[in-house]
């Protein structure tokens, strides 16, 4: 009994101290980005004129077939653009300034295990990102009249579904990165493919069936699936196809994992 009482012990003592280091890393980015009056514009007013551009976009498609409104669909393409912006285009300019700046390899150098290092970056984009996301569902059902989630625990989902790739896919732009001003070059590759074949701006119900087959395997196009089927319900709601697309999302974010493993650089490049 006394040696379980110590390794319980041990192991709460443990968990404390990676939430204290992981905190004080997080707290650190945050002041940063705080200072960062670009990166901060970018997370906080850029989605709200991503959903503004993204209705008056849809206002121009014929979204019978998607079965849901140009307000509708720009509200949920729009969380999910917003995961993009806050999370993916702010992380990979945040690991690489860290990289450049030797700040990560001064922190490898310290207690904190590679992967906390990563999160503790990471920390203040994700908890931005959910809470923009429950200010766009609220303020579309409260503002602008949508119906409130049809099934949350898909919207909730494919939000953190989204937040985990996203960050894993920042990690592995940021080693191919080598200046945080390319950053902006790098970034645009998979900022582009999912704003047109995951179903961001056009929904893939409305494109051509093989043309929508092959969009389904791009990375967020799971994301897009779960949280439309999340908040609206209806069209994405078929388990196989909800299933298809977890399974791509995991698929996604298993492979950016292993590509920030195998080739995350924690010194500057030259």
């Amino acid at each position: 009994m006394a040696a379980n009482t110590t390794t319980g012990a041990a192991g709460d003592g443990a968990a404390s101290t990676v939430a204290r280091r992981m905190s004080a890393l997080g707290r650190a980015e945050l002041t940063l980005l705080v200072r960062n009056k670009y990166a901060l514009f970018t997370a906080l007013l850029m989605p709200l004129l991503m959903v503004g551009v993204l209705r008056s976009t849809l206002d121009q498609v014929e979204l019978g077939r998607a079965g849901m409104s140009a307000v509708e669909a720009a509200l949920s393409g729009g969380l999910v653009m917003m995961l993009i912006l806050v999370v993916y285009l702010n992380l990979t300019s945040a690991y690489v300034a860290r990289r450049e700046e030797l700040v990560l390899k001064r922190l490898r150098t310290g207690e904190a295990a590679d992967h906390e290092i990563l999160a503790g970056t990471a920390l203040p984009a994700i908890l931005l990102a959910l809470g923009q996301s429950a200010l766009i569902v609220a303020g579309g059902v409260a503002a602008l009249g949508v119906d409130g989630p049809q099934r949350p625990e898909l919207l909730v989902a494919g939000v953190l579904l989204g937040v985990v790739m996203l960050v894993a896919l920042a990690g592995a732009t940021a080693a191919v990165t080598r200046t945080v001003e390319s950053a902006q070059i790098t970034t645009m590759p998979l900022f582009l493919v999912s704003s047109v074949g995951s179903g961001l701006f056009v929904p893939l119900e409305v494109l051509p069936e093989k043309v929508a087959s092959v969009c389904e395997l791009l990375p967020l196009s799971g994301v897009m699936t779960l949280v439309r089927a999340g908040w609206l319900g209806g069209g994405g709601g078929d388990g196989g196809e909800l299933l298809g697309a977890a399974l791509t999302a995991l698929a996604w974010t298993a492979l950016s994992v292993f590509a920030v493993q195998r080739w995350f650089r924690w010194e500057p490049r030259r």
